[in-house]
């Protein structure tokens, strides 16, 4: 017990495997070991006498059934004399056939001498007729042949096989006696080792659990400080530390999301792309730190211009913010577009550098359309950006929507709203 309390959680576990894995084998080898030695005697009781008995039998029958029947209707002239040789030459292959998988069976060293001995009984047989298809060959007449030739042929080999079968069927008695007086035994054998293997393997096993419960205890405490951990850190890797908003990282993950349920329920999906106006210049007019403070104003503003919880901004990089909306027609993505225009202008961060306004400002690139199996990742962020372009060369400080993203959604130009005056 104190070696195993010794031993770390990882090597308990692993001494665990190791033991459960020695009893299985261990169960398994008894269990191998038993079960091929009931297979031979079953394959000596059944295999070995039962399936030959029925081989030596379909041999009889085509002896007494289609050669004899083939002889005697060629005596009456009921066949001719190719009809007659290609029913009795199929019929000697397949004895021929059957016999040689009769041999291919457990054979007992006993028993050869006679199987060699019917099997040159066969051969003269079948010899015996096929001379017959050869007189046929040279043209003579099959209807003066003594039936009673051929019954005395077929009559010996018959009596040849009988006796063989009888063998067989003896062996299977024997064996079946044999088999079932052993049985029992057996199988009461492997039921005691099996019972103290399990035994065995269920003493160990507890000791090892009552050992690893000890540590148990200790490890669920550790878990839950480190499920908080790991949630405060899963939080941080998602959130843009200076603007906390989502990050780039989330982006990916939500898009992707909310792009394939749109797909499947085929319902409205707009990405806005918004970039603020002539920040560069802002950063060296007044200096980084007010710089930083002009990404949280804005990050702010658009934060709380958007009411859903299905309704998600991001700081997509540098001066550049993203907006995924579900569920929001073109209307009204375009009033959204343009109060987020009014609501960064009327916080009034003085921006003297700027040419589109006194104010800081921001330009929009907004994509609205009904999503289908046409739209792929990149369509919505490409004809975003494209759309954010068109609001900079038009003057900045707007936005500009457009709802041709795929062949099958709406065609209408993309159409820009102009400043409207603080």
């Amino acid at each position: 017990m104190r070696f195993i309390e010794a031993l770390k959680l990882r090597s308990k576990l692993f001494f665990l495997f190791i033991l459960i894995t020695l009893g299985l084998v261990g169960i398994g080898i008894m269990g191998a070991l038993n079960v091929n030695s009931m297979k031979k005697n079953i394959d000596a009781l059944y295999f070995g006498s039962m399936v030959p008995v029925t081989e030596l039998n379909e041999i009889l029958q085509l002896y007494h059934g289609d050669i004899a029947n083939t002889f005697y209707r060629a005596k009456g002239l009921e066949l001719s004399p190719s009809e007659t040789f290609a029913h009795i030459d199929a019929s000697l292959k397949k004895i021929e056939k059957i016999w040689a998988s009769y041999e291919n069976h457990y054979k007992r060293d006993n028993e050869m001498e006679y199987v060699t001995y019917v099997a040159s009984e066969i051969k003269t047989t079948n010899d015996y007729f096929n001379n017959l298809l050869e007189v046929q060959k040279i043209g003579k007449d099959l209807s003066v042949l003594s039936t009673n030739s051929i019954h005395n042929e077929i009559a010996h080999i018959d009596a040849i096989i009988q006796k063989l079968i009888k063998y067989e069927v003896d062996i299977a008695k024997f064996e079946r006696k044999k088999f079932l007086q052993g049985y029992d035994v057996e199988i009461i054998e492997i039921g005691i080792v099996l019972l103290l293997i399990i035994i065995t393997v269920l003493l160990i096993l507890y000791l090892v659990f009552s050992s690893i419960q000890k540590d148990q205890i200790e490890l669920e405490s550790m878990a839950k400080k480190l499920r908080s951990a790991n949630k405060k850190l899963e939080t941080v890797s998602y959130t843009d530390s200076l603007t906390t908003l989502h990050n780039r990282r989330y982006f990916n993950l939500v898009y992707d999301r909310e792009l394939k349920r749109a797909k499947r329920t085929h319902s409205y999906i707009t990405f806005m792309m918004i970039d603020i106006d002539f920040f560069k210049q802002y950063n060296d007019t007044y200096g980084h730190i007010e710089g930083d403070n002009a990404l949280k104003e804005v990050a702010k503003t658009l934060r709380d211009s958007l009411h859903r919880p299905s309704d998600f901004v991001f700081r997509l990089g540098g001066e550049e913010f993203g907006i995924l909306l579900t569920q929001t027609d073109e209307e009204n993505s375009a009033i959204l577009a343009q109060s987020l225009c009014d609501a960064v202008r009327a916080r009034r961060v003085e921006h003297k550098a700027s040419k589109a306004h006194e104010y800081l400002t921001i330009s929009v690139g907004v994509v609205c359309c009904v999503a289908d199996d046409a739209l792929d990742e990149d369509m919505l962020i490409s004809h975003a950006d494209k759309m954010l372009y068109k609001a900079k060369e038009s003057g900045r400080n707007r936005f500009v929507i457009d709802s041709s993203v795929t062949d099958v959604t709406a065609s209408n130009e993309p159409w820009t709203i102009e400043e409207v005056s603080a």
